[in-house]
């Protein structure tokens, strides 16, 4: 663990365009935890930790989410509905806009980087409004040591200004709120939302751009973990598909929760120094080592405390997106540094709101592709703005909202690593079984957990499979610790006929969403989709 506490210095700002602000630079964990209190922005809770409230934004605001389009991005972004441009001028007017709203301010700076792997990593300077948006960056990003700091030079500039709002009509933003990445500036512009996720995902952006185009590098929305053979597994999935949940695993030490890069040497690195977990329903024993972690220093969103400062993991009156934030270490069972080799299974995750997909199946190479491409999930209710019940969703390499290149790009790096390290990849399904949504229920986490550790053994090599009549999935027919009728979807159903009904519907929903990636698509990839 590093500690900053005896970083008294401050920096200026001036060069930013922020003109006399009180800067307070590289505050510790426990100065940003009581400045928050004193500002009367946040509370402690019984765990220890500070809770806070994002206000109007509890989750991320995809259509706010710009990329300045000039001669670095133009040829090179998958433009449109994900990757909206920017207009160089606006950003530039824009920009001035909020660095004269923080001049004069109180605010708060840290350095930090990102990439766990020196060869790869992207120095970061946060400069924050609030104090507990710092405290986030000290949680989420790499964090620097102090001898690293005396000639500390960003890469990135991340300036965060939850309380400037926009005017659409002259700055060129949708809305009061926006984050907007500038490729040549180097710049992570948000305002207008105090949703901590968008300072995360901004880097998160800028490294899906960076590293296959620069580097050589698969960029990953995914969660890492390593066993005690060395063996590296890798979890791909969207927001409550389990990602977090399920890569915590006592038997195997954990890489990276969220974000990570597969480079040409074949090791996968961390791109964070920390989690942000979902906490709703959160119990200590379905899920320890996040429920552990929520001790001083960690933030809690958008939680409901009583009187007592107990938190009501239950309640979603504010958001179902509630959420901690807290450094790595704060789980005990971690890899350091956050890297690991030799990949050996990948696990497409995914919550189907149908109750049709198999709670685990084997994938073939061009299944793999194409699953990876269509990335299909459920929507869960308050990740997004405007979202109050799971909706089918298909997000492309699980994680398009973050990908600025044309997601076969994305594809086509991961398919090379895959046949190079012959890995074996599973599709998970942790959302419902016997039913859709409304009717069935949700997958146990313990059989989930089962199957995983099943496969990670390799105790599902040698069993006995069958074929998805309609998705032309393996099944394996037994897996150690779960009842054999729940392996094959259809036998969880009570109305078998229905059960096909749903399941060609979904299919259906796959080929349309597929359609505009086929011609990008080679045969093998074309041919891993469903049968029917």
């Amino acid at each position: 663990m590093v500690d900053n506490t005896q970083i008294t210095k401050t920096i200026s700002l001036e060069d930013y365009g922020i003109k006399n602000a009180t800067v307070h630079y590289q505050l510790s964990p426990q100065e940003l935890h009581e400045e928050t209190l004193r500002l009367g922005q946040g509370v402690e809770s019984s765990f220890g930790a500070l809770a806070i409230n994002t206000g109007e934004f509890t989750g991320r605001s995809p259509k706010d989410r710009f990329i300045v389009k000039d001669e670095v991005t133009k040829d090179k972004v998958w433009w449109g509905d994900i990757n909206i441009p920017f207009d160089p001028e606006k950003f530039d007017k824009l920009y001035s806009k909020v660095v004269d709203y923080l001049g004069g301010k109180e605010i708060y700076a840290r350095d930090a980087y990102a990439c766990a792997d020196d060869k790869y990593r992207l120095n970061i300077r946060v400069v924050n409004e609030y104090p507990w948006s710092n405290l986030f960056s000290f949680n989420m990003f790499l964090r620097a040591e102090d001898n690293e700091l005396e000639n500390f030079k960003e890469d990135w500039l991340i300036i965060n200004a939850p309380g400037f709002k926009a005017d659409p009509e002259s700055d060129g933003t949708r809305q009061e709120n926006f984050a907007i990445l500038n490729f040549s500036k180097k710049i992570a512009l948000i305002g207008g939302t105090g949703y901590t996720g968008e300072i995360k995902k901004g880097i998160f952006s800028a490294l899906n751009f960076i590293l296959p185009v620069y580097k050589n590098t698969l960029p990953m929305h995914c969660s890492a973990n390593v066993g005690e053979e060395g063996d590296t597994a890798i979890f791909f999935g969207l927001s409550g598909t389990g990602k977090t949940t399920l890569s915590a695993d006592p038997e195997r030490k954990l890489i990276g929760d969220d974000e990570h890069g597969w480079t040409e040497e074949n090791t996968i690195f961390n791109f964070e120094g920390g989690c942000y977990a979902k906490v709703i329903n959160l119990s200590e024993e379905n899920e320890p080592d996040i429920y552990r972690a929520i001790k001083p220093g960690a933030i809690l969103e958008n939680v409901v405390l009583d009187e007592n400062g107990d938190v009501d993991f239950e309640n979603t009156s504010i958001t179902q997106n509630t959420r901690v934030s807290y450094p790595i270490h704060h789980i005990d069972n971690i890899q350091e540094p956050s890297s690991g080799k030799n990949p050996k299974n990948i696990f497409f995750l995914t919550a189907d709101a149908f109750g049709v997909l198999p709670p685990i199946s084997k994938l073939t190479p061009g299944q793999a592709a194409y699953h990876f491409i269509s990335g299909y999930t459920a929507k869960v209710a308050g990740t997004e703005a405007g979202v109050d019940e799971p909706v089918p969703s298909f997000s492309a390499c699980f994680g398009a909202p973050f990908m600025p290149l044309h997601p076969t790009k994305y594809a086509e790096m991961l398919s090379k690593k895959m046949k190079a390290a012959n890995v074996n990849v599973w599709l998970v399904n942790t959302g419902w079984t016997g039913g859709p949504y409304g009717v069935g229920s949700r997958m146990k986490l313990k059989y989930t957990r089962e199957m995983i550790s099943s496969a990670l053994e390799g105790k599902l090599d040698d069993v006995e499979y069958e074929t998805h009549e309609i998705f032309g999935l393996k099944m394996p027919r037994t897996c150690e610790g779960v009842p054999s009728e729940v392996l094959n979807p259809k036998n969880t159903w009570s109305d078998k006929d229905a059960y096909d009904r749903k399941a060609k519907e979904l299919s259906n929903f796959f080929r349309k969403n597929f359609s505009k990636f086929e011609e990008y698509a080679n045969e093998e990839i074309m041919n891993g989709a469903p049968v029917e």
